[in-house]
């Protein structure tokens, strides 16, 4: 028998989200009249332009995939998408009227207000799907069959990928057990077990050694309409930013790639030079007071400058206000800060715990060298010696350095004295490249003020 389609499948989200959109804008645009006008009957111009934004968002919507794969897709991404698609629409609706010369026909206090009222409905709209989507997959509806195939501990991590995230509604409807690879006899039996158990999807789970039965597993499930995925096994792999791309004409896995390309490159980029602008100017009269410090409690320069390595291993100046009495270290080493160093100056380890060392490096960020948010730069010895000792150390400058950063807030600061700290130090480095986002530097941002500047591993 066929199995009913559940709600989603009959009412997909390509279908629902525009029909969402278009309401919201319309809403928007009622909203947004009564707010500049005082009444509702809006004039046929006016309509006009709320259809035009309609398929402007339907397009741009279109385009980017956003109406796509909301199952596995979270909640703040749609947000983010969202917000994208509405900037884009903004900015092409004021050059359509530009180029038309009818700006002045219409209110620009009504656009404003269209935008943001319509943003807010069909935020709104997408907040309430995702929770009752993913409150009905954990009662057990809507949910996609799907029948494993691997070896055990492949059939088993899968599986419990599912319970970890009943949110995505996916239930296991089979499993074909893989040893060491498959027989002609095997794939037909497979292919009966899987048209018999009413599998809506057949996740391929294999470690890539066991690459050539995939091959073989898609071409015995060729006569079948289900949804066939391939989740290969990395064992042993810590891998960044990982996803599937198309270059020169070629599929692709990419496993250690950078995710500040595109559009996050000029947000993290933007980011840096409005918040980085504004920091050093109100923390202006603060660096004075300590250069003037500096210079009357010890002699030497008021900077200490230091090569360290930046994005993609290129090698850079740092800036920092000196702590320490002028001294030599022997060539090729780093000797690192501990408590009570002798080597501080009157004011050093004040200024080191404090984190108010680390200032002058705004001026490395404005130069675009560093961000504000990111992994923290080591010296070049420090570099040369943990790099064959720490799994995957020099992925952490795929992106830029920064002046706080997620290890930092997690109180991974201060002294490296044992492999383990470096360790977690990296751990968390690789999963803020990993997990970047705009949201996620402003939380960095906003921790580092109360918990990041003073801690106890900072000296």
């Amino acid at each position: 028998m066929t199995k009913p389609q559940s709600i989603t499948e009959r009412y997909p989200a390509s279908v629902v989200v525009p029909l969402l959109d278009a309401l919201a804008l319309l809403g928007g645009a009622v909203l947004a009249h009564v707010w500049r006008f005082g009444h509702v009957d809006l004039h046929d111009r006016y309509w006009l332009a709320s259809v035009m934004m309609i398929l402007l968002v339907t397009l741009c919507n279109t385009a980017t995939g956003a109406y796509e794969r909301w199952r596995i897709t979270r909640l703040s991404s749609l947000l983010a998408r969202q917000l994208m698609v509405w900037l884009a629409v903004a900015v092409m609706f004021t050059f359509i009227l530009y180029v038309t010369h009818a700006a002045d026909r219409y209110s620009r206090l009504w656009m404003g207000g269209t935008l943001l009222f319509s943003f807010s409905l069909a935020a709104a709209g997408r907040i309430a799907i995702q929770l009752m989507l993913r409150q009905a997959r954990r009662m057990g509806r809507s949910a996609r069959s799907v029948f494993l195939v691997g070896p055990v501990s492949n059939i088993l991590k899968a599986g419990y990928g599912m319970r970890g995230a009943p949110e995505e509604g996916y239930c296991i409807a089979g499993i074909q057990r893989l040893k060491e690879g498959v027989s002609e006899e095997g794939l037909i039996n497979l292919a009966r077990r899987v048209a018999g158990s009413g599998a809506q999807e057949v996740w391929i789970c294999v470690p890539l050694e066991m690459g050539a039965a995939v091959r073989a597993i898609f071409q015995a499930l060729r006569n079948h309409t289900v949804e066939v995925r391939f989740i290969p096994e990395f064992r042993d792999m810590q891998l960044l930013n990982h996803r599937t791309s198309e270059v020169a004409g070629q599929f692709a896995f990419d496993l250690s790639v950078t995710p500040m390309k595109g559009l996050a490159h000029f947000l993290k980029r933007l980011e840096d030079i409005v918040l980085g602008t504004m920091i050093s100017i109100l923390v202006l009269p603060v660096c004075l007071l300590i250069a003037v410090s500096i210079k009357l409690s010890s002699p030497g320069p008021v900077l200490f400058k230091q090569y360290r390595t930046g994005v993609n291993g290129k090698v850079f100046k740092v800036y920092k206000f000196r702590s320490m009495v002028v001294h030599e270290e022997p060539s090729g080493e780093v000797t690192q800060a501990c408590r009570s160093d002798s080597r501080f100056t009157p004011i050093g380890a004040f200024l080191r715990r404090t984190s108010l060392d680390e200032l002058p490096q705004f001026y490395n960020v404005l130069q675009g060298r560093m961000s504000i948010v990111g992994p923290r730069p080591h010296a070049l010895a420090h570099n040369e010696y943990y790099k064959d000792l720490v799994e995957s150390y020099m992925r952490r400058h795929k992106v830029k350095p920064g002046i706080t950063g997620w290890a930092q807030v997690h109180g991974f600061r201060g002294e490296t004295d044992t492999i383990e700290k470096m360790e977690g130090r990296v751990e968390h480095d690789l999963w803020y490249i990993d997990n970047w986002s705009l949201w996620l530097d402003l939380r960095i941002i906003f921790w580092t003020i109360f918990k990041g500047f003073i801690n106890k591993n900072a000296y």
